[in-house]
C-alpha cells in the first residue's frame, strides 16, 4: 500500500510539471537607497541591484514567466541615492523591468513633488489601494499581468501607520483600513484573475501589532488572497508562512536577500509552490589567514553583477562622491546605530546626536527618535557620507519652549513605546525612569522637572510636526521655530568643532531606565 501511495505521489508531481504553468515571482522590499553593493561588519560587498539582476536573469534564461516586485520603501538610507531623490534606484529598476512597487511610508519622506517626480520617471506603477484623497484612490490600486497565459492580479496596500510616521507630507491623504479595503477588492479581482497577489507594506510580527494592520492579520481576515508579498518590518524569514491558505513572504531588508516564489498554476489554481530566500552575496567570516587577511565563505552561490545595471549605477555613484568622501573626523570606538539597538535603548551614537543638538542651540533638553538613526559608524575615519547614512532624512533642527508639564507629556507617551518602534526616545540634558509604562522620575541637570518652569527643547522637524506619534510636540510648534540647520550638518560641525575631530570614547551610560 505504501508503494502505491508513493507511485501516486510521483505521478501527481510529474503531471503538474507537464501541464501546469510555472510562474516565478522575485521580490525585494525596504531597499532604502541600497542600489549598490555595500559592506557590513565582517560581511563585505553584499547586495546591490546589479547582482539581483543577475539572479533574475538566470531564471529568465530558462523560464520567461517571471514577475519582479518591490514591497515598498525605495527611499532614504544611502547618500548617493538620497541626494538624487532615488533616481539611481528607479533607473536601475526600470532596466530590471520591475513590474510594480507598493507605496511604502518612506515614499513620503520628502515633499510631494519628489514623489510625483519618482512616479513620473518610473516605468512601473506605484500601487496602493487604501490611500485616498478627496474620496478617490490617490495611487493605482491594482494591475493585472498576463504571465504565460496566467492572469495575475497585483494590488497594493500601505500601512495605516504612515499617517503617524510621516505626517509632514501625507496629512492631506486618508489611509483606510487595509483589511476593509481588501475585503471589497479581492472578490472583484478573483473574477478577473487566476492568481491574486497582495503587494503590501504592512509589516509582520508583534512589533507592528496594535491599531495597524499586519500582513498576518490581512491573511487571516481576508479570504481569496493567494500570496502576500510584504515589507515594512524588515523581517528575515527562513521559510514562508501560510495563513488561511495564503502564502506570506518578506525579503528582509536592503536587498540582502531576494525572495523567489515559484508557483505551479493549473486551471486557474496554484497546485504547488516553493519559496526560497536567495542570499545576495552574503558571507560568513571564517577568521584570518597567516598573513592577517580576512577569510570569507559565501552563503550559497556567489553572483556577478549584471553589466547593464552596474555601469549606470557606477556613474551615479561618482556624482557628488568627492564631497561625500570628505573626512570630518575619526572615532576609535564603534558608534552604535544598529536598528535593533536604537529602537530599544540608549546608545553612544544616540547620545552624540542629541548632545550635538544642545551644543548647537544651547537648549536645555534634546529629543531624537530612534527611527531617525539609520546606521552605525565603524571605528576609523568619519566622512560626510557616514553622517548622511546615519541621518539620511534631511531633517532640520527645531527649537521650542515647553513647560515642564508639557515636557512630561512627551515622556509619558515615550514610556508607552514598545521596544523595536522608531518612536523610541533618545535624549540629552535629561535622565528619566519608567516602570510598567509610567514615568517615575525625570531630571533635568539633576533636578526634578518643574511643571511650571519653561524649558528650551530642541528636536528635529519630523518630531516637532507630530511624527512617530509625538502629537503633543506638534501642539506646541507655535512656541518655537525651525532653525533651518540640517541635523546631519549639525552633527558634522559638532564632531569637527565640539569634539575636535577625534572620538576616543563616547558616553553610553543610560539616560533612560525602563523597568
Amino acid at each position: 500500500m505504501g508503494k502505491l501511495k508513493l507511485f501516486v505521489l510521483i505521478f501527481v508531481i510529474i503531471a503538474i510539471s507537464l501541464f501546469a504553468t510555472k510562474v516565478t515571482i522575485f521580490h525585494i522590499n525596504d531597499t532604502h537607497g541600497h542600489a549598490w553593493p555595500f559592506s557590513e561588519y565582517h560581511n563585505p560587498d553584499i547586495g546591490g541591484f546589479a547582482v539581483i539582476a543577475s539572479i533574475i536573469n538566470e531564471e529568465k534564461a530558462i523560464n520567461p514567466n517571471v514577475l519582479f516586485l518591490h514591497a515598498g520603501d525605495i527611499n532614504t538610507g544611502v547618500p548617493e541615492s538620497d541626494l538624487l531623490n532615488a533616481l539611481p534606484d528607479i533607473f536601475a529598476l526600470n532596466r530590471m523591468k520591475l513590474d510594480a512597487i507598493a507605496v511604502g511610508n518612506h515614499e513620503f519622506d520628502k515633499e510631494r513633488a519628489v514623489l510625483e517626480y519618482q512616479m513620473g520617471i518610473a516605468k512601473f506603477p506605484f500601487l496602493s489601494a487604501n490611500i485616498y484623497k478627496d474620496g478617490k484612490p490617490f495611487f493605482t490600486p491594482y494591475i493585472i499581468k498576463n504571465v504565460g497565459g496566467i492572469k495575475v492580479a497585483i494590488f497594493g496596500l500601505t500601512t495605516e501607520e504612515t499617517a503617524i510616521l510621516e505626517p509632514l507630507f501625507s496629512s492631506d491623504l486618508e489611509f483606510r483600513n487595509a483589511i476593509e479595503v481588501a475585503k471589497e477588492l479581492v472578490p472583484e479581482l478573483r473574477k478577473q484573475a487566476d492568481v491574486v497577489v497582495a503587494l503590501t507594506h504592512l509589516g509582520m510580527g508583534m512589533e507592528h501589532a496594535g491599531n495597524y494592520t499586519t500582513s498576518e492579520q490581512l491573511a487571516a481576515a481576508v479570504d481569496g488572497i493567494d500570496v502576500i508579498i510584504d515589507g515594512h518590518s524588515h523581517t528575515k524569514l527562513e521559510e514562508a508562512k501560510v495563513i488561511n491558505n495564503t502564502i506570506v513572504v518578506q525579503a528582509w531588508e536592503w536587498g540582502k536577500i531576494v525572495g523567489k516564489l515559484e508557483l505551479d498554476v493549473e486551471n486557474g489554481k496554484i497546485e504547488n509552490w516553493k519559496w526560497t530566500p536567495i542570499p545576495v552575496n552574503l558571507k560568513i567570516y571564517k577568521g584570518k589567514d597567516e598573513n592577517g587577511n580576512s577569510i570569507y565563505e559565501f552563503v550559497g552561490k556567489p553572483y556577478e553583477e549584471a553589466i547593464s545595471i552596474k555601469v549606470p549605477l557606477d556613474v551615479f555613484k561618482k556624482m557628488g562622491a568627492e564631497r561625500l568622501d570628505t573626512v570630518i573626523g575619526e572615532t576609535k570606538v564603534l558608534l552604535d546605530g544598529e536598528r535593533a539597538h536604537v529602537r530599544s535603548g540608549d546608545t553612544n551614537l544616540g547620545h552624540l546626536i542629541t548632545d550635538a543638538m544642545i551644543w548647537k542651540t544651547g537648549a536645555d533638553v534634546a529629543l531624537q527618535n530612534g527611527g531617525g538613526i539609520r546606521a552605525s559608524i565603524e571605528p576609523g575615519k568619519i566622512t560626510i557620507r557616514d553622517i548622511l547614512t546615519v541621518l539620511p532624512f534631511g531633517n532640520t533642527v527645531y527649537v521650542m519652549k515647553l513647560k515642564g508639564s508639557e515636557l512630561m507629556k512627551v515622556l509619558e507617551y515615550a514610556a508607552t513605546i514598545p521596544e523595536g518602534k522608531g518612536a523610541f526616545l533618545h535624549v540629552s540634558g535629561l535622565t528619566w525612569k519608567s516602570e510598567e509604562g509610567k514615568v517615575v522620575e525625570a531630571l533635568i541637570n539633576g533636578e526634578p522637572i518643574d511643571p511650571e518652569k519653561v524649558y528650551i527643547v530642541v528636536t528635529n522637524n519630523y518630531m516637532a510636526g507630530g511624527g512617530d506619534g509625538y502629537s503633543m510636540l506638534k501642539e506646541n510648534m507655535g512656541s518655537g521655530y525651525d532653525t533651518g540647520f540640517v541635523l546631519a550638518d549639525v552633527v558634522v560641525e559638532y564632531i569637527q568643532k565640539g569634539l575636535g575631530g577625534k572620538i576616543e570614547t563616547y558616553d553610553d551610560t543610560p539616560r533612560y531606565i525602563r523597568k
